[in-house]
């Protein structure tokens, strides 16, 4: 899915999910890929990404959870 944000800066990227059957279950992963202008490159240096985008992801894949399992 395409992923447009206009702030804190503006930035487009793609986000993808990966569904593998795994038995009686189904394991999901989550991404999110685009573009790195120099400016999210500096910020990658001070900043862990992964902890300020983690706990959505994680939400989000919850709820995911939730909704398949009704």
């Amino acid at each position: 899915m395409k992923l447009d944000f206009l702030k804190p800066f503006e930035a487009h990227n793609t986000a993808e999910f990966n569904l593998v059957p795994t038995g009686g279950a189904t394991d999901v992963t989550w991404a999110m890929y685009g573009p790195s202008p120099y400016v999210t490159k500096v910020m990658g240096v001070f900043f862990n990404m992964d902890k300020m985008v983690g706990k959505d992801f994680e939400a989000g894949l919850a709820s995911l959870k939730t909704l398949a399992e009704r």
